[in-house]
């Protein structure tokens, strides 16, 4: 029996818990301001009080590879208890790794997110596809298989990435566009939503490129970097029913309490909400 795709437990979960998305980034100036150690104990009491705070509450938890990368294998461990954890409580995980790469060395990043035996198996997990979108069939036929998704950069929050996003191909889209268009076409006929989303930062004011590609939106740049849920209709227009908009600092600042940390994400819930219900 084929597993459930990843597009259609990402719709429930957007319906039943709401649309947000939260990063778990364990970087050492937030680690401080917990007045915790930057050191592994100050990554894992971090991390697994984010967990136990909101895995229960919100649609996605999202943990920043990098993040737990550089505290090497110790750190790498706390990382797979977390996603083990987090998906246990009910919450989607989303592994934001920005991998991309060709051939076999592809195929196993795609082994190491998105197949169910790996320690790191997720619910997802972020890609880069600027060494051409053909680079990432062995992610996307791995998450076909497991019921998984991924989500492909296009239009990235950071200012540097339109000089590559927003060059011209031969026959006049934009690579951001050619990239969107390719992602239309994995999830043409798929219901309620494809498993194939696009990154797409909520900062943009204006995307500039056609986003109904029948797929997730994941949308960073809410708080601080300085978009609001009230930017979101304008951004994405009659897409933004499949926004899922990602915040890290805005929740994440009002740790280590519990109490902070769910409210916080409760009230961007709500604002997210009525953002998208009046566009």
């Amino acid at each position: 029996m084929s597993p459930e795709p990843f597009g259609a437990r990402l719709r429930r979960a957007m319906d039943t818990r709401g649309p947000l998305c939260v990063g778990i980034d364990p970087h050492a100036s937030l680690l401080t301001a917990w007045g915790l150690n930057d050191d592994v104990a100050g990554l894992e009491r971090f991390t697994r009080t984010v967990v136990e705070a909101l895995a229960d509450r919100v649609a996605v938890l999202k943990p920043q590879s990098a993040f737990f990368e550089r505290f090497g294998s110790r750190g790498i461990a706390v990382l797979e208890k977390a996603v083990q954890e987090a998906r246990a409580a009910g919450a989607l995980v989303l592994m934001d790794a920005k991998r991309g790469d060709i051939g076999s060395t592809m195929g196993a990043y795609a082994a190491t997110y998105l197949e169910k035996d790996s320690p790191l198996f997720s619910d997802a997990v972020t890609v880069s596809p600027y060494l051409g979108f053909g680079s990432l069939r062995p992610a996307l036929d791995a998450a076909v298989l497991s019921g998984s998704g991924v989500f492909v950069l296009a239009l990235t929050s950071n200012p540097e990435g339109a000089e590559v996003q927003r060059a011209t191909t031969a026959d006049g889209r934009s690579l951001a566009q050619l990239m969107l268009d390719h992602m239309a076409a994995e999830n043409e006929g798929m219901t309620p939503l494809g498993s194939v989303g696009a990154v797409v930062g909520a900062t943009l004011g204006d995307a500039g490129a056609n986003l109904a590609i029948n797929g997730p939106l994941l949308a960073p740049g809410i708080g601080a970097q300085g978009a609001t849920p009230a930017d979101l209709p304008g951004v994405f227009g009659a897409s933004v029913g499949n926004v899922v908009p990602s915040v890290s600092r805005g929740v994440l600042s009002q740790g280590p309490d519990t109490t902070g940390l769910r409210e916080a994400a409760e009230r961007l819930t709500d604002e997210i909400r009525a953002a998208v219900a009046g566009s």
